[in-house]
């Protein structure tokens, strides 16, 4: 468990199922971690005993091996989460956060939207903005419906935390939320990812195995990049949706789907149908209610929020005293294009943390892609040095201000009306100052 105390988690260690039962009854704990490697039987056996003595305690159950079934068992014993042990520990690391930053038993937040909107964390769903409070409204008008859900947005905006702000607010929370990337798994694998299969139904399948939808029975799905679906796989997702009901690949008991599904993907789909990507039926069953999530540019204030939190963060897990951002830094901050959104600035925060150990973050400490504005084919720098031979002042600010023009031109689209609006400056004012530096027709339309 050196890992964990490398996360700045203070561990303790039993070697038996009866001393950790112990440790448990003799002191209070956020987490329980069982590995199922040492013994199946003895660790499920713990599990239904901790959630005995105390149902809120969350456990994570982590195996060597896959193992759909006792997955399954895990999890309808109370278990936060079922991981299969991989050789690095991103995976767990992802996991324990989600689990701990959740307080009850079964790894979910508060069934109260307010409690969902107040954490200030990736692996958690935060905002206060006004695009991000739009998106409050939705999921706490859908949570408790069972309808089809639809998210859109781009790779890094949050879409699964959405999926689980909705699962872990609904009546379903109590049962599994079981996502699936359609994007990382090979299409011939996928089917029966979602569907299982049975001995036999083709090479390598040397025993039955459960799909995700069985594993979500009476809970979530969640279908991430749904647009990367192939085309058989829309016909046979359709069925599902239609008849609520399949069947494992080579088998011929027809099963019940009692699943509520979200999907999610970082494409238009309605582009994606015209192009005949997509099936149009399939289209109309899923787009049920839309979810667009913002980008982080477009989300304002919380651009600064989500780093004072991620600093916080870092400063505590890695030990270090990085004190805030300068002034220069947070304009950059505000400007920058973030095509990363929150995953991007957190890793920024995470390198800054690292790279300055202490202090204030300063321009020169960015990376170089922020540092640099590249504006109409220049690039210009956005931290300033002076020579030693001088510089002509009047000419900087010119420049600084012709860029500035470009780059709200390029967020707006090329409206004026919103450009001047982003800028703070009267619609005339900032016709004035195109025309001022040739800029007049450049991208510019009212």
């Amino acid at each position: 468990m050196d890992w964990l105390n490398n996360y700045g988690h203070k561990t303790r260690v039993a070697d038996n199922g009866h001393e950790a039962l112990k440790l448990f009854s003799s002191g209070k704990y956020e987490l329980v971690i069982i590995d199922l490697s040492l013994s199946k039987k003895n660790g499920l056996h713990l599990l239904t005993s901790i959630k005995e003595k105390n149902p809120e305690t969350p456990v994570m159950i982590i195996n060597g091996q896959v193992c759909f079934d006792t997955a399954v068992e895990s999890m309808r014993l109370g278990a936060s989460d079922y991981i299969t042990e991989p050789q690095d520990k991103t995976m767990l690391k992802g996991a324990l956060e989600r689990i701990l930053s959740c307080p009850n038993s079964k790894g979910e937040p508060d069934a109260t939207l307010e409690n969902v909107k107040g954490k200030a964390d990736f692996g958690k769903l935060i905002g206060y903005s006004d695009a991000m409070k739009r998106v409050f409204e939705i999921i706490e008008k859908v949570s408790n419906s069972d309808s089809t859900v639809v998210i859109y947005g781009e790779s890094g905006t949050g879409k699964e935390l959405v999926a689980r702000a909705i699962h872990y607010n609904s009546d379903r929370r109590q049962s599994p939320l079981i996502p699936v990337n359609c994007g990382a798994i090979p299409e011939e694998l996928l089917e029966s990812e979602l569907f299982g299969h049975e001995k036999g139904a083709f090479t390598g399948a040397i025993r039955n195995r459960m799909g995700r939808f069985e594993l979500a029975q009476e809970g979530t799905i969640f279908l991430d990049e749904i647009a990367d679906m192939s085309p058989s796989l829309q016909v046979k997702l359709l069925r599902v949706i239609q008849e609520r009901q399949f069947e494992r690949i080579g088998g011929v008991k027809t099963i019940e789907a009692n699943v509520r599904i979200i999907a999610a993907t970082n494409q238009d789909l309605e582009q994606a149908v015209t192009e005949k990507k997509f099936r149009e039926d399939l289209f109309y069953r899923i787009n049920v209610i839309p979810i667009h999530i913002p980008p982080l540019r477009a989300r304002g204030t919380d651009i600064l929020i989500l780093s004072d939190y991620f600093l916080k963060k870092f400063n505590e897990s890695k030990r270090k005293n990085v004190t805030g951002l300068s002034p220069g830094v947070i304009d950059i901050f505000r400007s920058y294009s973030w095509p990363g959104n929150v995953r991007e600035l957190e890793n920024i925060i995470e390198m800054l943390v690292v790279m300055i150990e202490e202090g204030e973050i300063s321009v020169e400490d960015l990376p170089n892609r922020l540092r640099q504005v590249e504006t109409n084919g220049e690039t210009i720098s956005s931290s300033v040095d002076v020579p030693d031979g001088g510089l002509n002042f009047n000419d900087m600010v010119e420049r600084f201000e012709k860029n500035l023009l470009l780059t709200a031109l390029k967020k707006t689209g090329g409206v004026k009306n919103r450009a001047a609006k982003l800028l703070n400056l009267n619609r005339t004012t900032l016709v004035e100052k195109l025309k001022r530096y040739g800029l007049a027709d450049k991208d510019g339309r009212d």
